[in-house]
């Protein structure tokens, strides 16, 4: 009886051993479920909502501090919804290297010697005559000298011709000389001129021929500009 009740109870423990086995192997829990996050793959990722730098660097298979090196993204390492983060290293810049040299910029005391030079010109006088207005009288606008008709007009200094003809008013035929970057000299009343734009001359050079208006006597308009403003010609020229 005892060793009945034994077999009953060994059959009844395998029949449960057998039922529990099959229900594992015949599919009696659910299949296991696909990740949510699947692998990310390509040169770009878009971020989604609940994503990590940490996390996204471990589904790229790269080191997060890469990727944020790559984006330029600092500590605690910020992400935000729908931002487009690099996943390779960002393409590397061609530096060009130019054989020529660029000019270095003139210093001060550079400048300042140019300057110097362009105030040391040696002045002479455009012509012999008498002063008969003097910077003054002329409303500060040069001196007026008077002299025997048909004589000749001088430079006052080396220089570059830049104007020479007769459309400036009140100045009739006149000459204008550029001396540097300072100075130019300005000689009106004239006959005749001798010289075009854009020509070279020197000290001492003739440039024009003295005229007269009608029923005056000949007198030359002679100036000296600095940047542009009239300035006293007696303070330039030599003394006589």
């Amino acid at each position: 009886m005892v060793l009945l009740r034994g077999l009953c109870a060994h059959g009844r423990l395998a029949i449960l051993g057998v039922a529990v086995a099959t229900m594992v192997s015949c599919g009696g829990s659910n299949p296991p479920r696909k990740s949510a996050y699947p692998k990310i793959e390509g040169n770009f990722y878009r971020v989604r909502p609940g994503d990590t730098l940490y996390a996204i660097s471990r589904r790229s298979g790269h080191n997060y501090r890469a990727i944020a090196r790559w984006n330029h993204i600092r500590p605690p390492y910020t992400i935000r919804v729908n931002q487009v983060l690099r996943l390779t290293p960002p393409p590397r810049k061609k530096v060009q290297v130019h054989a020529s040299r660029t000019p270095k910029p003139r210093s001060s005391s550079s400048r300042k010697k140019n300057s110097k030079k362009n105030l040391k010109i040696s002045w002479r006088w455009p012509l012999k005559g008498v002063i008969v207005r003097n910077f003054v009288q002329t409303g500060r606008k040069g001196i007026d000298i008077a002299a025997s008709a048909d004589t000749y007009v001088r430079a006052a200094a080396a220089g570059k011709v830049v104007y020479s003809g007769s459309g400036l008013v009140g100045y009739g035929n006149l000459v204008i000389i550029k001396h540097g970057e300072i100075f130019l000299s300005a000689y009106g009343n004239n006959r005749r001129l001798l010289v075009k734009e854009g020509q070279g001359v020197k000290a001492g050079q003739l440039i024009s021929e003295l005229g007269k208006r009608a029923g005056a006597r000949p007198i030359l308009h002679f100036e000296i500009r600095r940047q542009g403003d009239p300035v006293d010609p007696l303070k330039f020229l030599p003394r006589r």
